[in-house]
């Protein structure tokens, strides 16, 4: 469901908002840019992650292949989908495994859910189970408040997530981050998150895949008119993806920019604002249906996308490029003020 097209927000992530000033004449190549970061003291080729999304089905072995092929080619960062299916049957582990054996040396974020961590199921044994199903090098924890209000069978106990959080921070031996799955995160809620001892936040904003149109399209599915119907009034609930990056990114944290980047100029207007990486999903999960080469190209476009953008702002490196302010207007001007 997540490659349908009905899956897309209505909502706007911002970037017709951010316009990058121009060098009109650089006095540099597009081949000198150098697009080399560093993540949570891992070396990156490319400021990029593909977005955890896959996982758990045996049919979807091959994509998340695809998409760690893409990710060891061409040096750059890469999460799975939720894990809790591997925990509940592992004869699906391999569905997750396979990215480590395709990207050996990649950075790598396993994943599971909030409401897991408040529900008490991730204790030291299984947090260990995640970890090593994948080699993983951190792990994320996915926030979706509003998607299991949405489906039938959601639940979540909020109210003692910071603390759970903090708990789950001191217990596993690799870093920990928090991601959004569509709405973002404001800047009083990454403040508090900051506290817990994550290493990194993840704003998952409005504008790419919204997951509670696709619990909407599941709930129809299931004549669950309840369903549908809070799906449809919330369909654009949520922070906009380049306004939560100005709302979280002086929270002391690294910003990944995920929601509604389907090229590199987007993903270069995500660094602009404060991002340290951009998260790609939809367009890297489209190309990897159609196989390994595919995924492959389809970043390497969306890197040379990147390198063409700094390179046209005269821009050598991406901390030169952090230095450039973009001029904003609209919704994304407004909010840059929010909180001054």
């Amino acid at each position: 469901m997540a490659m349908d097209d009905a899956a897309v927000s209505a909502g706007d992530p911002g970037w017709s908002d951010v316009t990058l000033v121009p060098a009109t004449l650089p006095d540099i190549g597009i081949e000198d840019v150098d697009l080399s970061s560093n993540f949570l003291n891992f070396a990156l080729r490319a400021p990029v992650f593909i977005s955890g999304m896959t996982g758990g089905h045996p049919d979807v072995e091959k994509i998340n292949a695809a998409l760690a092929t893409a990710a060891h080619t061409h040096g750059v960062a890469m999460g799975v989908g939720s894990q809790r299916a591997a925990l509940v049957d592992p004869e699906l582990a391999p569905s997750y495994a396979v990215v480590r054996q395709k990207a050996p040396d990649a950075f790598i974020c396993g994943n599971i859910g909030i409401s897991q961590i408040l529900e008490g199921k991730i204790g030291t044994d299984v947090l260990r189970k995640l970890i090593d199903m994948i080699e993983a090098n951190a792990l994320a924890i996915h926030v979706n408040v509003l998607q299991e209000l949405v489906q039938p069978e959601g639940k979540i106990e909020l109210g003692r997530a910071f603390e759970a959080l903090a708990n789950l921070v001191a217990a596993s031996p690799v870093p920990v981050m928090v991601k959004e799955t569509g709405c973002g995160f404001d800047h009083s809620t990454a403040a508090r998150l900051a506290e817990t001892g994550i290493a990194a936040i993840d704003v998952g904003g409005m504008g790419g895949t919204s997951f509670t149109l696709i619990e909407g399209m599941r709930a129809n599915t299931a004549q669950d008119r309840r369903g549908a119907r809070l799906a449809q009034t919330f369909a654009t609930w949520g922070i906009p993806t380049a306004c939560s990056i100005l709302d979280v990114r002086d929270v002391g944290l690294p910003v990944i920019a995920t929601g509604g980047i389907s090229n590199g100029l987007q993903a270069a207007k995500a660094l602009s604002l404060g991002a340290q990486l951009v998260g790609i999903g939809r367009k890297m999960l489209t190309a990897a249906v159609a196989g390994p080469d595919a995924a492959v190209a389809e970043l390497g476009l969306i890197i040379d996308e990147i390198r063409i953008s700094l390179g046209l702002s005269g821009c050598r490196t991406l901390s030169d490029f952090s230095a450039r302010s973009p001029v904003l207007s609209g919704k994304v001007a407004l909010w840059a003020t929010r909180n001054r």
